[in-house]
């Protein structure tokens, strides 16, 4: 079980998706029946059953809890969760904030799902909306390009030089020796004794090595070797979210999924593809395949980190972000933002009105799908599976300036033109049709924009692609004006200058068995969104309209091979 109720003492033992355990101590609360349903219920509010995913979310949970069983008892409530009122509860709740309201019905819902001991009347009352007003929520705002730019700049520049430094001292460890036997305080030694014994501070590490023998004159200089080579070697705290700040701008994954990130999370597919897995707070693992230069960057992070690795604890060695920072030794992600605070004006960074930058990395998130979406990305229906379209386009891809907004509508009015195009049903001709095209189809010959030369030429093959007979090669719908389209063949599935003959059927029924064969080894909703609505109008309007004659003697040409038969690339050859 993720959580487990223990009556002695009074508390819920959680085991949380992360692996971390953590325990809620509950004894002692002025009404220990009270107290010992909403345990329950809060022991039902654990994932997978429930929204706690993460111990700081428990934490706030059990002190929820904690604070609801004291008041209740202050008011004179000394019952159970089933003797709770509707009166009561009002009372509670109109005294309480929002947020306290919603942790405690949740709480109540929780017990109310293991026991089904709520008064009747309670149940109906937590199924409605809540007494305190809803609280509008401010989507986060996406920075300029300017800001963006020096953001990504300044942590691309500290993540450089923290590298070159970290290089050159391990050049130099290479040529150094043990201090006790060179009798010097270098940097090449103290480096090499550095990465043989891990980090040492002057006083409690380096000077108790060489047994405490440093001449006065010399105490303050070998102190800020030790520091210098210490911060050159090992990642600190400053440097390691450089690093992460970095690695935000360049995926786009949530903040606390960056901050749990663990090396089991971390799949490699080749040199230059990583699969990520993490944590999202409010859902269970995601997984995303990064772009290649956060590949690059995990990469790098990964090599400057391994050497304060070796000498890491248990409860630190597998994470993603490690840092060594005097006096508390090894440290993970900062708990608080006044680390990254230190960072941004060690950096100088500033926004476009001159004051200092306030980085926030739900900001930098909101950037950078923002800039996808002002490139035309679709590569996901939503960005977080907990909310709508709507919600994404309110929270992530809200315009801020008019020339932004101008970018929109255009990238609306092209999506809904296109929309039109794909709702045109596809030109599809018999044999004895194609002899009397120009006749038969006066509507398309318009629409398509025909001249007769152009109908020989279409009829006779001469305008052929692989898929279809092309109106016009060089018309330019989904590439350059001019030139050749670039689109991959079953993109003419939906064309509205794609014209579909019986010599076609063949090469119509490789494709068939391709989606087929795409389907049995993708993941139905990614093969869905990118080959969902040419199979579609490939097995619903255009082979149904071919002659059986057609098909039949397409079937005999068809054998089934992506590589002979079909114009792929090699990551889209079936198995």
């Amino acid at each position: 079980m993720p959580a487990t109720v223990i009556t002695n003492p009074l508390s819920v033992h959680f085991i949380l998706p992360d692996g971390t355990e953590w325990t809620a101590n509950l004894e002692g609360l002025p009404n220990p029946h009270l107290a010992q349903d909403l345990a329950l219920g809060l022991a039902e509010n654990t994932h997978p059953t429930g929204a706690i995913g993460k111990k700081r979310v428990a934490e706030y949970r059990a002190v929820a809890l904690r604070q609801m069983v004291k008041k209740l008892a202050a008011a004179g409530f000394t019952g159970a969760a089933s003797d709770l009122t509707r009166p009561v509860l009002m009372r509670y709740w109109l005294a309480s904030t929002r947020a306290r309201e919603s942790e405690t019905r949740l709480l109540l819902k929780g017990f109310d799902q293991v026991t089904g001991g709520l008064h009747p009347d309670v149940r109906t009352y937590l199924e409605g909306a809540p007494i305190q007003a809803n609280q509008v929520t401010k989507a986060h705002e996406a920075y300029t390009d300017g800001e963006w730019e020096r953001l990504e700049a300044a942590c691309r520049k500290a993540v450089d030089d923290s590298w070159a430094r970290h290089k050159r001292l391990l050049a130099e460890a290479k040529r150094g020796m043990d201090p006790l036997v060179s009798g010097r305080h270098s940097e090449e030694d103290i480096a090499w004794l550095m990465l043989r014994d891990g980090p040492l501070s002057f006083e409690n590490g380096y000077q108790q090595y060489v047994g405490g023998y440093v001449p006065r004159r010399s105490v303050d200089p070998v102190r800020a070797t030790v520091g210098k080579v210490r911060e050159g070697l090992f990642p600190t705290r400053s440097v390691q979210i450089a690093y992460a700040l970095l690695f935000g701008v360049y995926s786009g994954v949530v903040p606390d999924g960056i901050d749990g990130l663990d090396l089991d999370g971390i799949d490699w597919a080749g040199d230059t593809t990583v699969l990520l897995t993490y944590l999202k707070g409010r859902t269970t693992r995601e997984s995303l395949n990064i772009a290649d230069r956060a590949v690059h960057l995990l990469q790098r992070w990964l090599e400057f980190s391994a050497p304060l690795r070796r000498f890491a604890p248990a409860a630190y060695r597998d994470r993603l972000w490690i840092a060594f920072a005097l006096p508390q030794g090894f440290v993970g992600t900062a708990p608080t933002a006044r680390p990254q605070q230190v960072l941004v004006q060690d950096l100088g960074l500033m926004d476009d009105t001159g004051k200092p930058l306030a980085v926030h990395r739900g900001r930098i998130r909101a950037t950078y799908e923002e800039r996808l979406a002002r490139r035309g990305w679709t590569g996901r229906a939503t960005i977080d599976p907990n909310h709508t379209p709507r919600t994404e386009g309110d929270h992530y891809v809200t315009p801020t300036t008019p020339a932004q907004l101008d970018a929109v509508e255009s990238v609306i009015e092209d999506g809904m033109a296109d929309v039109l195009r794909k709702a045109l049903p596809p030109v599809v001709l018999t044999t004895a049709k194609a002899a009397q095209f120009a006749e038969e189809f006066p509507n398309e010959v318009k629409r398509l924009g025909l001249d007769a030369a152009a109908i020989r030429e279409l009829v006779g093959g001469e305008r052929d692609v692989f898929t279809a007979a092309c109106v016009d090669q060089l018309a330019g719908v989904h590439g350059p004006v001019g030139q050749p389209w670039p689109a991959r063949p079953w993109v003419c599935l939906l064309c509205p200058l794609a014209v579909f003959l019986p010599r076609h059927a063949a090469n119509l029924l490789r494709l068939d068995a391709f989606f087929a064969r795409q389907f049995r080894q993708m993941p139905t909703e990614n093969y869905l969104r990118v080959f969902g609505p040419y199979a579609d109008r490939l097995t619903r309007e255009i082979l149904p309209k071919l002659s059986a004659e057609a098909r039949t003697k397409g079937e005999q040409e068809v054998a089934n091979d992506d590589e002979i038969q079909l114009p792929l690339r090699p990551e889209e050859i079936t198995a």
